[in-house]
């Protein structure tokens, strides 16, 4: 039964924002989301083209469009769609980021990537040339360029798609002269070398945990962004070295990881000549991402 339904077999006939957020939040609950009532609230918010959700007015009577309009963005979520690809953005690091279905949808957890930046360079010290491998939607090579207002940067991707995608949010957040945008494998693109900050967010998610993952996740994100290989760690085999080539010798690179990967990447990291400075945890207490630097 649809919240449309529910609504039109209400006893009171009402059709008001406080009946519509009640039987929405109850049916998206029943399909196993857990911020229900919150995910409800936002597509209402939408659906009444509010500036934001607490401007909700509940006594506010919906006409039959709204409700259509409501049905349509609800149906989405209850088939586990996330809000952030139905509104099409994503917030990150205070920065709001357009999606596509070629791009990653950005979570909290890689803003770990951002604070080990601002810790690396203080006291004025600045990276002048960042690169970003695997950039998807641009939100680290941008929010990195938010920080540190001298820098330029190149993002790299191998879908088209993120690429363009990259490009139009740099434009938008007006990042767009120091941005810049290329398609290709990791650094297999790229001919520069003495890039001062290298970041990454790779794929490294065991390909057989894809489907176990949240419908969020499994069914919504590219899977070029998630499958890491049979274990996790092939994007880690090819790109850690490319990083490593493209380094200035005081440069830094920041790297990703997935949640009991330290070990296994430290030691690919290691390999390729790369000395490991500090394991970052996000607010999770996980081992979110490696910070090193030449050896």
């Amino acid at each position: 039964m649809t919240v449309l339904d529910n609504l039109q077999r209400s006893k009171s006939g009402a059709r008001t924002v406080a009946e519509a957020l009640d039987h929405g939040a109850s049916l998206l609950r029943a399909a196993g989301v857990s911020a229900a009532r919150r995910d409800a609230r936002l597509l209402l918010a939408l659906t009444m083209a509010a500036s934001h959700s607490a401007n909700l007015d509940a006594s506010k009577s919906l006409s039959s469009a709204d409700l259509a309009r409501y049905q349509g963005l609800f149906s989405r979520r209850e088939n586990r769609e996330p809000v952030s690809r139905i509104v099409g953005v994503r917030e990150f690091w205070g920065l709001e980021f357009a999606l596509s279905p070629d791009t990653l949808d950005p979570r909290p957890d890689s803003e770990t990537l951002i604070e080990a930046a601002a810790a690396v360079f203080t006291d004025g010290a600045e990276p002048r040339r960042i690169l970003d491998l695997g950039t998807g939607s641009g939100c680290l090579l941008c929010a990195v360029l938010h920080e540190f207002s001298a820098a330029t940067g190149v993002g790299v991707d191998r879908l088209a798609g993120a690429a363009l995608m990259a490009k139009r949010n740099a434009k938008t957040l007006g990042l767009g002269r120091r941005a810049s945008f290329v398609v290709g494998n990791w650094g297999d693109a790229l001919g520069d070398r003495g890039f001062d900050l290298v970041l990454t967010n790779p794929p490294y998610i065991c390909d057989s945990e894809i489907l176990s993952l949240e419908p969020e996740v499994s069914r919504f994100d590219p899977r070029a962004a998630l499958s890491g290989g049979p274990d996790g760690l092939g994007a880690y085999r090819t790109l850690i070295p490319a990083a490593a080539r493209v380094l200035a010798p005081a440069g830094t690179f920041i790297a990703e990881i997935g949640a009991g990967q330290a070990a296994e990447v430290t030691g690919l990291m290691i390999a390729a000549r790369l000395q490991v400075r500090e394991i970052r945890r996000d607010l999770a207490g996980i081992q979110r991402c490696i910070v090193a630097t030449p050896g």
